[in-house]
């Protein structure tokens, strides 16, 4: 399938790891590519966070992410916007992270802004 990059200009400060490109199997950070859920931090991509989908989604895979310790987690949740229920992401709203849940590419670019911002957001991209 073919990507799609991403028309925005932003400085890449310190090597920040940011998205290059998306297509409806794949996302790229810094021009590699990913076939797989992924959570992308500021300084790394984590491939090792085991959701398998978004009806896959449990509390674990929430709390996962909350060790990360984000300001903001973005869930990329494919080519259609889907909200977990609440309370699989109850821990992470009670410590005042927020969670915003959109299409992967929306996440991938409000990531990029929020990344260059200085901003601590972590991405999560389902496939």
């Amino acid at each position: 399938m073919e990507s799609e990059s991403l028309k925005l200009h932003l400085a890449n400060p310190a090597g920040t790891k940011l998205f290059t490109a998306y297509g409806a199997d794949h996302v790229m950070v810094n021009s590699e590519r990913y076939e797989r859920s992924i959570v992308v931090l500021a300084q790394e991509v984590r491939s090792d966070w085991d959701a398998a989908g978004f009806d896959a989604l449990d509390e674990t895979h929430f709390s996962w992410l909350l060790a990360l310790k984000p300001d903001v987690l973005l869930l990329g949740t494919g080519a259609q916007q889907r909200f977990p229920h609440p309370r699989l992401y109850r821990a992470l709203t009670d410590a005042g992270i927020g969670v915003e849940c959109m299409t992967t590419p929306a996440a991938c670019r409000t990531y990029n802004i929020l990344a260059a911002e200085g901003r601590k957001v972590v991405a999560a991209i389902l496939f």
